[in-house]
């Protein structure tokens, strides 16, 4: 089997040792990703919709790079830094990936601090 590191322009540069996502086989393995600004690297403004949506688009981004798409998700982990943010997360995260019939597997789960204070990080799993 053989893997390859995905890179893409449209999405935040890596800011340690990993790859933005890794391909293996049919499946793509995203590094979380918060709502970073590609190209600035600083986090959008606004609050917790403004960045489940700039994170979102950073993966959609990443996933289109590697063959895929949000639509192919087979599973998602979303971190939260407060839980009480999980109603207006989950709207946003709803327009993305709420297919009707077969959304994504998720877990959610809350984190004492995310990079640069962020409210939320999402990694996905994705069949290419």
């Amino acid at each position: 089997m053989t893997i390859e590191a995905i890179e893409t322009a449209k999405a935040p540069t890596a800011i340690g040792p990993y790859s933005q996502a890794i391909r293996s086989g049919n499946l793509v393995y995203t590094a979380g990703q918060i709502a970073l600004v590609p190209g600035t690297g600083e986090l959008v403004p606004g609050g917790i919709a403004e960045q489940t949506a700039r994170a979102l688009e950073n993966l959609k981004a990443i996933l289109d790079a590697a063959g895929s798409s949000l639509d192919r998700a087979v599973k998602a982990t979303v971190y939260l830094k407060d839980f009480n943010d999980f109603m207006a997360m989950n709207a946003v995260y709803g327009n993305y990936l709420g297919r009707n019939g077969a959304p994504p597997a998720r877990s959610t789960v809350e984190v004492s601090r995310l990079p640069k204070d962020a409210l939320v990080e999402i990694e996905i799993i994705a069949e290419v």
